[in-house]
C-alpha cells in the first residue's frame, strides 16, 4: 500500500493550551471591543490570526541563535545573513530591519512621494498604508479572476498586464516610482503569481523605465506553487526557482517573520548602490546602524538558518499540505472558501458565508467574532476594515473580496487542530441563518484602523 503522509519533523517542545467556556468568551470579547487584536493570547485557544512571527524555529535556528554576534558594528551574523540572502536571492546589497512594514518605511521614504502611483497585485495593508500615509495612491492590477473565490485559477495573484500597461499609459514614469508584486498575494487569498506573469511585469516595466519591487514575505511558498502548477518547473529546486524569480525585481522588501520562521526580522534587498545608499540614511534614522538594522545578531542568524530551511521542498510540502488539509475539510462542509488553496492560510468568502447580512455591518469581521465565540478560534478579517475608508472621501471602501482568513502558523500546530478549527466553523455555518446582527465601528483610527478599531453589536432593528 502507498505510504500516507505525514510531516517532515517531529516535535521537542510543547506549549499547553488552556480552554475557555464559551460565557468567558463572551466577555472577553465584549471587552475587546469586538476587535480580536485586543485580546489576551491566553484567551485563545488556537490563534490563526497571523503566520507572522508566530511559526516554530528549529533546533537549528536555535542552536544559530547562541552563536550571534552582538557587536554594534560589522557582527559577523549581519555578514552571514548578508551572505544569505546574496546566495539564495541574488542581491548584492541589503539592509536590515526589525520588520516588513519597517523595511516598506525605510524605502519608500526614498522612493515614494505625493502624488505618486503604485500599481501591483492587491497591495497588503502595511504596504498600502505606507503609500497612502505618502499621500500617493495604490493601483490594485490583479487579474479579475482573483475576485471570484469559486474560479480555479493556479495563478490568482497574477498582475494584469493590461491594467498595469494603462496606468503606464495615463502618468508619466516619473510617478510611478515601482510596480509592486505581493508573492504570494496576501489580500486575494495567499494566491501565487506565475513565473510567466514576473517576466511580463518586468518587460513591461522595463519598457516603460519603472522599476519592480517584490514584496517577498512568502516568496518561498510562491516558489512551491510555481513548482506544482506551472509546465516546466516540475524537475527544478525550489532554489533554482527563487533564483529565477527574483530575476525579474529590481528591489525587494521582506517580512522574515513568514517564510523564514523567525520571530523577528526583515530586511531590503537591492540591486542598485545609489539606491542602498541613499536607503542606508533612512535605516540609520529609523532602524539602527546599517550592520544591524533594528536586529540583534542572534535574530540575524535565526534568520539567515531560516531562509535555507524555508527554501527546502520538504518543509514547504509539509506546510502547505496542512493549509490545504483545513481547506479541504472546509470544502467538504459546503463552506465558501477562496479556490484553490493558498500557501499560508484558507481565506472564507464572507460574503457568501453571511450573504444576508448587511455590507455596512462587516460581514467578514463578524464572523471572526462567530468562530472566536464558538471554539475559542482566532481568525483575521481581510475585508472591509482592513480596505479602510477612501483618502478623499472617507468613505468606507467595499472590496470585491470580503474574507476570513485562517491563517497557520509554521510547524506549531498538528493536524487536529485543523480538525477542530473546521468543526467549529461548521457549527457556525449550520446556524448562519440565527446571525441577524453584525458590527459597527464606535472608535477608529485614520489609517491601518484594523489593529486598533474598536467596534459594537448592531442594535435589533
Amino acid at each position: 500500500m502507498n505510504l500516507p503522509f505525514a510531516e517532515s519533523y517531529k516535535i521537542k517542545v510543547v506549549e499547553n493550551l488552556r480552554k475557555s467556556t464559551r460565557r468567558e468568551r463572551e466577555q472577553w470579547i465584549k471587552e475587546a471591543r469586538y476587535n480580536l487584536f485586543n485580546l489576551k493570547s491566553e484567551q485563545v485557544f488556537i490563534d490563526l490570526l497571523t503566520d507572522s512571527g508566530t511559526g516554530a524555529m528549529s533546533d537549528q535556528q536555535w542552536s544559530a541563535m547562541m552563536m550571534g554576534d552582538e557587536s554594534y558594528a560589522g557582527a559577523s551574523s549581519y555578514y552571514k545573513l548578508k551572505n544569505a540572502i546574496s546566495d539564495l536571492l541574488g542581491f548584492p546589497y541589503f539592509l536590515p530591519t526589525h520588520q516588513g512594514r519597517a523595511a516598506e518605511n525605510v524605502l519608500f521614504s526614498v522612493l515614494v512621494g505625493d502624488g505618486d502611483m503604485v500599481p501591483g497585485n492587491s497591495h497588503f495593508d502595511t504596504t498600502k498604508g505606507h503609500i497612502e500615509f505618502r499621500k500617493a495612491r495604490a493601483v490594485d492590477c490583479t487579474i479579475s479572476e482573483a475576485f471570484d473565490t469559486q474560479v480555479d485559477h493556479p495563478f490568482k495573484g497574477n498582475i494584469d498586464i493590461e491594467k498595469l500597461e494603462e496606468v503606464f499609459r495615463e502618468h508619466p514614469a516619473s510617478r510611478i516610482p515601482f510596480v509592486v508584486v505581493t508573492l504570494t498575494c496576501n489580500s486575494s487569498g495567499g494566491q501565487p503569481v506565475s513565473m510567466r506573469n514576473l517576466k511580463d511585469v518586468h518587460a513591461l516595466a522595463r519598457k516603460y523605465g519603472v522599476r519592480v519591487l517584490f514584496d517577498s514575505a512568502r516568496f518561498a511558498e510562491n516558489a512551491y506553487f510555481i513548482k506544482m502548477r506551472e509546465e516546466g518547473y516540475g524537475d527544478k529546486t525550489i532554489r533554482e526557482i527563487v533564483a529565477e524569480m527574483f530575476q525579474y525585481a529590481d528591489m525587494m522588501t521582506m517580512s522574515s517573520k513568514k517564510d523564514a520562521i523567525v520571530n523577528i526580522g526583515g530586511f531590503i534587498g537591492l540591486k542598485e548602490e545609489e539606491l542602498f545608499n541613499k536607503a542606508s540614511t533612512y535605516n540609520i534614522m529609523f532602524e539602527g546602524f546599517i550592520t544591524y538594522g533594528g536586529m540583534s545578531g542572534r535574530d540575524m542568524n535565526a534568520l539567515a538558518q531560516g531562509l535555507y530551511e524555508g527554501t527546502t521542498f520538504d518543509y514547504l510540502d509539509t506546510r502547505i499540505r496542512q493549509v490545504a488539509y483545513l481547506g479541504s475539510r472546509l470544502e467538504e462542509f459546503g463552506i465558501p472558501v477562496q479556490k484553490p488553496f493558498g500557501g499560508h492560510a484558507i481565506f472564507v468568502d464572507a460574503n457568501k458565508f453571511l450573504p444576508n447580512l448587511p455590507r455596512e455591518q462587516f460581514r467578514a469581521q463578524t464572523l471572526a467574532v462567530e468562530l472566536y465565540l464558538e471554539a475559542g478560534v482566532r481568525a483575521v478579517e481581510i475585508g472591509t476594515l482592513l480596505a479602510d475608508r477612501d483618502p478623499e472621501t472617507r468613505e468606507n471602501r467595499y472590496p470585491e473580496l470580503e474574507l476570513l482568513r485562517l491563517t497557520i502558523p509554521r510547524r506549531v500546530y498538528t493536524n487536529n487542530h485543523m480538525e477542530l478549527v473546521a468543526a467549529a466553523l461548521k457549527n457556525v455555518y449550520n446556524r448562519r441563518d440565527s446571525i441577524t446582527r453584525g458590527l459597527k465601528i464606535v472608535n477608529e483610527a485614520p489609517i491601518m484602523r484594523h489593529f486598533t478599531v474598536e467596534l459594537e453589536k448592531v442594535e435589533s432593528v
